[in-house]
């Protein structure tokens, strides 16, 4: 696979203008799934931190009320 050349943001959208409308149509349906994808993985990374630092005992437990008195003090 041969190396990507660094193109700028708008020498992108001028080669997807380019395109014709279904494919440009298809781009966007690919990245908004690709976006949707990247999210649920960075969702999935902070759940697993949040677990793993309850685990260690790092993650108080509290109500909103609790949590606005702490930051009060």
């Amino acid at each position: 696979m041969p190396i990507p050349q660094t193109v700028t943001f708008q020498e992108a959208i001028d080669v997807i203008e380019l395109l014709p409308e279904y494919q440009q149509e298809s781009l966007v349906d690919i990245l908004q799934h690709r976006l949707i994808e990247h999210r649920r993985e960075l969702i999935a990374e902070n759940i697993k931190e949040a677990r793993n630092e309850f685990a260690r005992g790092e993650v108080k437990r509290g109500t909103a009320i609790d949590l606005i008195r702490e930051l009060a003090e």
